[in-house]
């Protein structure tokens, strides 16, 4: 049985508790597994974050203290995989989602098929073949999606992989890349980076979602904007 955890918040008790019985509804018609999280407020939400490790999130827009477009940019930062689901009286705010690549935009009062049909297409989209990296942590051995992973950096003879939490382990850059695929560039000698996590490119920095900004070394712009172009 396929399992999924999936989150909700929405700062309207009555709007939450009914779109958690949907859900739980929908997960009981799809015969899956299902793991929820709902959150009544946003902040709290927000400090559970670095805990959850989530499939789907639906998220009210609205929101007092922080929007729930907000969450979505730090979700995203997380994991570049989650399916963003917004739910929202207001149909003026539809284009914000295309900000954080949001999966749908669901108006209030949620109709329960069409929620339905939106939670499949997540799944749907969540099952699309994803490429695994595995090393030893230790005595574990680790798995991670490398959609995970945003980006690698090497200090002397410890690498650092930095994805939902950062890892740290004993092996040189070299032996890494070649794990990976062409959805990474390697920017310098010290740092391989995920393209998707790229917001802006300079001909000295390079700026990630998560807020992160690399030093490039002379040369580097060209290599980097190419391999851009070339997964557009």
């Amino acid at each position: 049985m396929s399992s999924y955890k999936i989150a909700l918040c929405d700062d309207d008790k009555l709007e939450l508790d009914y779109l958690t019985d949907l859900v739980r509804k929908w997960g009981h018609r799809k015969n899956v597994s299902i793991t929820l999280e709902a959150f009544q407020n946003s902040s709290s939400f927000l400090f559970a974050l670095s805990d959850l490790e989530l499939d789907i999130v639906l998220l009210d827009i609205e929101m007092p203290e922080i929007s729930g477009l907000e969450l979505a940019e730090k979700i995203k930062a997380r994991n570049d995989h989650t399916q963003i689901i917004f739910v929202s009286g207001y149909s003026e705010y539809i284009s914000f989602g295309y900000d954080v690549e949001a999966l749908h935009y669901l108006l209030k009062p949620v109709d329960e098929l069409k929620l339905f049909e939106v939670l499949d297409k997540a799944i749907a989209k969540l099952g699309q073949k994803r490429t695994n990296f595995v090393f030893k942590d230790g005595s574990e051995m680790i798995i991670l999606a490398l959609d995970e992973i945003r980006y690698i950096s090497v200090s002397g003879n410890y690498t650092t992989i930095y994805a939902t939490k950062e890892y740290l382990i004993k092996s040189p850059l070299s032996l890494i890349e070649h794990k990976l695929d062409d959805s990474f560039v390697k920017v310098s000698r010290s740092e391989i980076v995920a393209l998707r996590q790229i917001t802006k490119l300079t001909h000295t920095l390079l700026y990630l979602k998560d807020g992160t900004i690399i030093g490039l070394p002379r040369g580097a712009y060209e290599k980097i904007n190419r391999a851009i172009i070339e997964r557009i």
